[in-house]
């Protein structure tokens, strides 16, 4: 009878320690509405209280018009169906916002209220989530208006004034506008990429492509766009890669961009057969600019969305993506050093099909 008696003080210590353990706050009530566990965070969170007492003593929380948590909820009315309360915010006596759930415990459905087990989590979370969500619209409504702001002007030019205008001048100003709106798509089209790789939803139509054509256009493009050098290397026999075109377009086009924006000096994309030691059979892309280059300490940071890095503008989406891209090719994605002194951007390109990889 003493080791029986014994067993049940080193179960109730160690239930205890557990719940104390865990950094979330927890009270648990019984069917009587007393307060039958409180664990430290708890105590912390709601300035005191103790087991013993009533619930709605021991949970002092109220909403923004000065509702307290049990009366607002009263977890031991309703349908004998109910079986917890959902997510919600609340406000400790220190003025902190919390989110409280719960869950109620019956032994059957036709059973009162045994048990109602609640937790309190900082909001401070929550609260950091509305700051990205408030930094995407910012950002996301910058990278719209600029663009906009161009295409509206010129737009209103060309409508007040056609008739004095000449034919170059006309033909500059549709230019400008195509311009700004082929810019609005391509951000528009990055967004929805982004959210479709957060989501798992993005669809590839790999087949072997020829990467020396795919490249070249892109260096061209960019190339006929700035004052800067951008060239391409083609190194040995390559292979065909396996891709989606448009999708390939999309990441080299990041890629040369950004090395034309932040970097310096001569832009390079060499195209060359991956080793035979790589993990795969493919095709070596690098691209490398003579800028102040991405320190290492940070460069994990540069795949992350809104992700910028000097003074030079841009949605911060475009690594983001590129990576997003290339790994759901089944390819490699890193960052060094260029020769130059600037950033290297190395991709491994498959030949093969690598998606169930």
């Amino acid at each position: 009878m003493f080791q029986d008696a014994e067993c049940s003080r080193l179960l109730d210590v160690t239930h205890l320690g557990v719940l104390d353990a865990l950094p979330d706050g927890v009270v648990v009530a019984d069917g009587a509405g007393t307060v039958v566990e409180l664990n430290r965070t708890a105590r912390a969170m709601l300035g005191g209280g103790a087991t013993g007492q009533p619930l709605d003593e021991v949970l002092r929380l109220q909403d923004q018009d000065g509702n307290d948590w049990c009366s607002h909820n009263a977890p031991y009315d309703g349908l004998s169906t109910r079986t917890g309360v959902p997510e919600q915010p609340w406000t400790l006596p220190s003025g902190q916002e919390v989110l409280v759930t719960a869950r109620i415990h019956r032994p059957t459905p036709r059973d009162p209220v045994e048990l109602v087990a609640i937790t309190l989590r900082s909001g401070r979370g929550r609260a950091r989530l509305d700051r990205e969500r408030s930094d995407l619209v910012a950002t996301v409504a910058h990278e719209i208006r600029s663009p906009l702001t161009g295409v509206k002007g010129f737009v209103q030019a060309l409508l007040n004034r056609w008739d004095k205008l000449n034919d170059e001048q006309k033909r500059l100003m549709l230019t400008t506008v195509h311009s700004d709106s082929e810019r609005l798509s391509r951000l528009i089209a990055e967004l929805l990429d982004v959210a479709r790789i957060d989501t798992g939803r993005l669809s590839l139509y790999p087949r072997p492509q020829d990467s020396t054509v795919l490249v070249g256009r892109v260096v061209d493009s960019v190339a006929a766009g700035t004052s800067r050098s951008v060239e391409l290397v083609v190194n040995g026999d390559l292979p065909t890669v396996t891709v989606d075109p448009d999708k390939f377009t999309q990441v080299v086009t990041n890629l040369v961009e950004n090395g034309v924006r932040h970097g310096e000096g001569t832009v390079t994309v060499t195209l060359a057969p991956l080793p035979a030691y790589a993990e795969f059979p493919g095709v070596l892309m690098t691209v490398d600019d003579a800028g102040r280059g991405i320190p290492p300490d940070i460069r994990r940071r540069v795949f992350t969305k809104f992700w910028k890095h000097g003074e030079r503008g841009g949605s911060g989406l475009g690594m983001y993506l590129v990576n997003g891209l290339v790994r759901a090719h089944g390819g490699t994605l890193t960052i060094s050093d260029s020769p130059a002194g600037g950033a290297r951007i190395e991709i491994h390109w498959p030949a093969q099909d690598r998606r169930q990889d």
